[in-house]
């Protein structure tokens, strides 16, 4: 019983970090990833559809991104999709494909993007949190239907606290290297 609530409490706050993680794609680096056009999505006969559903997306070197359409008359809807999702370059259409220039980040941009990274894991942290107080109360409700003792339900939580423990100083190691990448100059 008890160790179904470690291994369920276990995974939830696995899956907080693999969220942080995929959020952190969208942020941009000082090299151009596609990643940040993972959010664009496009009206593709009725369902909204995402960039790479409809043509390849490809990071041609560190500053250019070129989308190609597989249909052409798509070209226009991917232009405008991209103009507003405001990723930091403007689309730029040649009549066959899009290809989008960005600068070089500045110091300031830089510091920008650790700023949402950091709050990216504030909201991991926050996820992991809840994840321990909810297993916690599966904890004390077991001891209150006197399923477990009060020793049994000290000790449990104290292998909460542990397992939330691990998972913070994880996602502070995370943390420090994704600070450290994204501000290299």
């Amino acid at each position: 019983m008890l160790n179904e609530i470690f291994n369920d409490c276990e995974a939830k706050m696995k899956s907080s970090i693999e969220h942080m993680q995929k959020d952190f794609k969208t942020l941009r680096t000082g090299k151009v990833t596609t990643s940040v056009l993972d959010n664009v999505k496009i009206d593709y006969y009725g369902t909204p559809t995402s960039l790479d559903q409809v043509g390849s997306v490809i990071a041609q070197d560190a500053t250019t991104i070129v989308v190609n359409p597989w249909e052409k008359h798509l070209l226009a809807d991917v232009e405008s999709a991209i103009a507003a999702a405001n990723v930091g370059a403007n689309p730029n259409n040649d009549g066959d494909q899009i290809k989008l220039f960005f600068p070089a980040m500045t110091v300031e941009q830089r510091q920008e993007s650790a700023k949402q990274m950091k709050g990216m894991g504030e909201n991991a942290k926050i996820s992991v949190r809840n994840d321990r107080k909810h297993s916690n109360d599966q904890v004390k409700k077991l001891e209150k239907d006197k399923e477990i003792t009060a020793d049994e339900s000290k000790s449990a939580q104290d292998n909460i606290q542990k397992i939330t423990d691990k998972f913070s100083a994880e996602i502070d190691n995370i943390l420090k290297t994704k600070e450290a990448e994204i501000l290299k100059v």
